[in-house]
């Protein structure tokens, strides 16, 4: 009996040895692709710095999920620090002491934006550029109008710090960034007209898609902390939420609230800072598109 256990303890050892080694090398792999050079072609889209641009954009800034990781002053702030070893920390974007954007050139812009590419070619990790990347030309400049005519604040460049489990599961693609998931070679979003219909709802509903997925059927978000809970799905299919909103009222009202009809509290990891500025019209089409879905089980992202 005693040889075995011993047997037994052996083998447990050298299996947590064994995982403790990949785990090891699938960080410094991890390492590797985040240093890794993107390129991508650049379709150029020129500085605006118009009142009604400024203004789109300052709207655009604000309720398409900017605020959420660099505050409504473009100071940057912490997004995540678990104190187990995951810090990051968005950058300030503002003209202010201490910010990445200083050297920016109108391409630079765009391919950040648009690709989730550094201006050094570099992949831009954490940055949900597969939310922005079907802006319009016109929206596209406009947010960088707007971010660019910020008042400067004092903030720090980027810290992203990431567990060697992380590192591991981004080389091995079960987390990815978003040059890797964005289709480099699609044009920009073709302009609609915004309007209370499934079709403007479609180019609002882009923003989503970082945490609900391409098919906007939710599931765990990859790379995010594993406490916070799997993305809703929004499309019509198992597991669907929709059904706690029969109107486009109570949809709009928990975007504003961040309470359900039955006045449970939705999930705070939930961008609801800058989802209770969206304007009528953009919730309202959203609404409409979201129902217009065809159904996808939960989690098929």
């Amino acid at each position: 009996m005693n040889k075995w256990l011993k047997r037994g303890a052996i083998g447990v050892v050298g299996g947590v040895a064994v995982a403790a080694s990949a785990i090891v090398v699938g960080a410094q792999m991890g390492e590797r692709k985040m240093n890794r050079t993107v390129d991508v072609k650049i379709s150029p889209v020129a500085y605006q710095n118009d009142a009604a641009s400024i203004e789109r954009g300052r709207y655009l800034y604000l309720s398409r999920g900017c605020t959420e990781c660099h505050g409504v002053n473009g100071a940057g702030k912490d997004v995540v620090n678990d104190g187990k070893g995951m810090h990051i920390h968005a950058p300030n974007i503002t003209p202010g002491p201490g910010n990445v954007v200083a050297r920016y050139s109108a391409d630079d812009w765009v391919r950040t934006l648009r690709h989730g590419v550094k201006p050094n070619g570099k992949p831009a990790i954490v940055m949900p550029s597969e939310d922005y990347a079907r802006l319009t030309d016109a929206d596209l400049a406009a947010m960088v109008a707007y971010i660019r005519q910020m008042p400067p604040v004092e903030g720090r460049s980027a810290v992203l710090q990431l567990p060697p489990l992380v590192k591991t599961l981004y080389a091995t693609g079960v987390v990815h960034d978003a040059a890797e998931i964005i289709d480099h070679s699609l044009p920009p979003s073709t302009p609609v007209p915004e309007t209370v219909n499934a079709q403007h709802g479609a180019y609002v509903t882009n923003s989503c898609i970082g945490c609900h997925g391409a098919q906007l059927s939710g599931g765990k978000i990859p790379g995010a902390p594993p406490e916070w809970p799997a993305a809703a799905n929004l499309t019509p299919g198992e597991g669907s939420v929709m059904a706690h909103y029969p109107t486009a009222e109570a949809f709009a009202e928990m975007f504003k609230t961040g309470k359900r009809p039955d006045g449970t509290v939705v999930s705070q990891v939930m961008p609801f800072l800058s989802l209770k500025e969206m304007n009528d019209t953009d919730v309202r089409a959203m609404y409409l598109h979201l129902k217009s879905l065809p159904p996808v089980t939960a989690g098929k992202r």
